[in-house]
């Protein structure tokens, strides 16, 4: 049984791809279109779906769209359509922003739901002309289509690939359909909600809100301002918990809805100078989350009496809340699905249709992300003697990759699949040493990122609990740690202003040369870090293809780039 998963509706349009309850393969569409985050999370980009991400999927299946059983969308309309479920017909206003809302949530429901109805005839028929390969004789099927609740598709995503047999689920980001925080307790294949926060009170819309305070690109840029935080004080601290009212007894909360330049000041806007204000706004406002992060938590945990918890949903992206959940609530062992937003609800909506289709289905278990494409020596060796440029084949791609990084050379590091999810992880990154503390001012010049933007370390799991302080497992770069006393000097470039990193570790059975280059640096040099940071430029998704790759490359200001068992160099 082959089910597609499909997210579209928001930002991060992905699709993944299950063959009989196994992952074969998951990708976002920014990768194959150079556009960030697939498209913008607006009400008329809805009809938008992941051709690219869904044409690769089928490609590693090796079959056409119509041999596909299921399809599994991670977004049901119906539960907005109310009363117009049924309708055949309804009315779009000619200009959504000038009319009343009347029996809509929102003006825009109208244009917005249509277009999601009518995602199977897109699929069918809205290719793009070079995929149709796959896709030319598509039939819609409504027996084959599947509308999955949003926050079902981020909680099925959080626990069943997860290493638990029993686990709370908690689901935290800016909106789904209504839901904008969720509570599940899952066992087995068994996944029931027991809670949930619906609009207009929502923590990941109030952290977008303040995003875009602070001159940032909401539903995009969140990351910086908690990495702004970091330089903060807890000056606004009061403003926001006056803000936020949590129901401690049921997990509900609310959010009053406030003016933030007469509270916060004036807005600041993209490329004006970063003030102390703007620190210590950033800085109340993740502190602020954490609390409440920690507050639901609890309430989760005294519901559910389990020492598992799941997280997923954008909220969860967000390492040092993950990290403060970890270390000031009850739960023993937290996992985050890897692509916890919305990209990740493909994945979840897919295995929520194959345990709900296969009765009694093994449930599959994420170790890594490594589901996208991958190219092998001959093809990237034909395309770079096709493009002209110098390059060398290495004779051991680790060991002398690894001498290279010991000379505090920067590198860009192509090799296998690809990532799935946010973070790169050790097939398409941009590796350096972290002994000198300038080579991260280094790194953020060369990608062209603010000065206050910390860069992340990955480490051998065998060695990270002697370089971070009750560090074990992390390979997904979703929790920070202290860096251990005694140990800060030797890898300055990866320790941030606050003590903490976020750390990636990597053991053989995942990547087995991204794991045997960590092992040459430290036989080098006595380290068995590297600063691993994304193969990207400012503005730019992380590569996907050796175009990819190459382009960016000879485009920035790196030394070297080792693709496959290729080496190029300035």
């Amino acid at each position: 049984m082959f089910i597609l998963g499909i997210n579209a509706v928001f930002h991060d349009s992905s699709a993944c791809i299950i063959h009989d309850g196994k992952l074969l393969a998951a990708a976002e569409e920014e990768r194959f279109t150079h556009i960030k985050h697939g498209k913008r999370p607006i009400p008329f980009s809805t009809y938008e779906l992941p051709f690219h991400a869904i044409d690769y999927c089928l490609k590693i299946a090796g079959i056409h769209i119509n041999d596909v059983d299921h399809i599994a969308y991670s977004f049901n309309p119906y539960k907005l359509l109310g009363k117009h479920a049924k309708a055949e017909e309804i009315s779009l206003p000619l200009k959504p922003n000038q009319t009343t809302k009347k029996d809509w949530d929102s003006e825009w429901d109208p244009l917005f739901l249509s277009l999601i109805v009518n995602a199977p005839g897109q699929l069918a028929d809205g290719y793009p002309h070079h995929l149709q390969k796959r896709f030319v004789g598509a039939t819609a099927s409504p027996a084959k289509w599947h509308f999955i609740d949003h926050h079902i598709a981020h909680a099925a995503s959080a626990f069943y690939p997860s290493p638990f047999e029993r686990s709370a689920v908690m689901v935290l980001d800016g909106r789904g359909e209504k839901a904008t925080s969720s509570y599940y307790i899952g066992e087995g294949n068994k996944l029931e909600m027991i809670g949930e926060v619906c609009m207009p009170h929502s923590l990941g819309l109030l952290y977008e809100d303040v995003t875009t305070h602070l001159g940032f690109l909401h539903s995009s840029d969140e990351y910086k301002v908690m990495a702004l935080a970091s330089y903060g004080k807890p000056v606004y601290l009061n403003a926001f918990r006056n803000m936020i009212h949590v129901d401690e007894d049921s997990g509900n909360y609310t959010i009053d809805k406030i003016d933030f330049e007469e509270v916060l000041g004036a807005k600041r806007f993209k490329n004006e100078p970063f003030e102390q204000e703007h620190f210590d706004i950033a800085h109340s406002l993740q502190k602020v989350l954490e609390e409440t992060a920690v507050k639901l938590s609890n309430w989760l945990y005294k519901e559910t009496q389990c020492e598992n918890l799941c997280l997923a949903g954008g909220v969860a992206l967000n390492c040092v809340m993950n990290a403060v959940i970890r270390d000031n609530t009850p739960f023993k062992n937290i996992w985050v699905q890897p692509a916890a937003g919305d990209a990740g609800t493909a994945l979840g909506a897919a295995l929520w249709v194959d345990i709900n289709e296969r009765k009694n289905a093994q449930r599959y278990e994420m170790h890594h992300v490594y589901w996208g494409p991958d190219f092998e020596d001959k093809e990237i060796e034909q395309f770079l003697q096709w493009t002209k440029v110098p390059y060398r084949k290495l004779e051991n791609v680790a060991e002398e990759t690894a001498k290279i990084l010991a000379e505090d050379k920067v590198i860009g590091w192509y090799q296998g699949r690809m990532e799935f999810g946010p973070r790169a992880l050790g097939s398409r990154s941009i590796l350096a040493s972290p002994v000198n503390a300038s080579m991260q001012q280094k790194l953020n010049e060369i990608k062209d990122r603010e000065d206050f933007r910390p860069v992340a370390p990955v480490v051998l799991e065998e060695d990270a609990g002697e370089w971070f302080e009750d560090a074990e497992y992390s390979p997904f770069m979703l929790f920070v740690y202290n860096v251990k006393e005694g140990k800060a000097d030797k890898i300055p470039a990866v320790r941030h202003v606050d003590n903490t990193a976020r750390i990636q570790t990597i053991n053989r059975n995942q990547h087995p040369l991204y794991y045997d280059l960590l092992s040459e640096f430290k036989k080098q040099t006595g380290v068995p870090v590297l600063i691993n940071t994304s193969f990207n430029t400012r503005g730019e998704p992380i590569v996907c293809t050796p175009r990819d790759a190459i382009e960016c490359f000879w485009t920035s200001p790196f030394d070297a780039l080792v693709i496959n068992s290729f080496l190029l160099e300035k």
